[in-house]
């Protein structure tokens, strides 16, 4: 692969993972402000859990979500292959 070909790639990537990070804090301050008020309306009322984050809370659970969702799997890319059994 050229060197240019691969500039590209790491590019994209780079760029795919972007768009991922600003989806998924799209979502998590969507299903905060969907769920908690749901769910602790009396914490809410009395201002012991915020109705609404803020996009660096949300950057901050992400990142935390990104780190728990690697620790769940180990740091390790397993390969699922089925051999045939004769």
């Amino acid at each position: 692969m050229s060197k240019s070909k691969l500039a590209a790639v790491i590019a994209g990537g780079v760029a795919a993972a972007g768009v991922a990070f600003v989806v998924f804090l799209f979502v998590i301050k969507a299903l905060w402000a969907w769920t908690v008020p749901d769910l602790f309306p009396g914490a809410v009322k009395q201002g012991l859990v915020a109705e609404t984050i803020s996009w660096c809370t949300a950057a901050k659970l992400a990142i935390l979500f990104a780190l728990l969702a690697g620790l769940g799997k180990g740091g390790h890319v397993h390969s699922h292959r089925h051999e045939a059994k004769p």
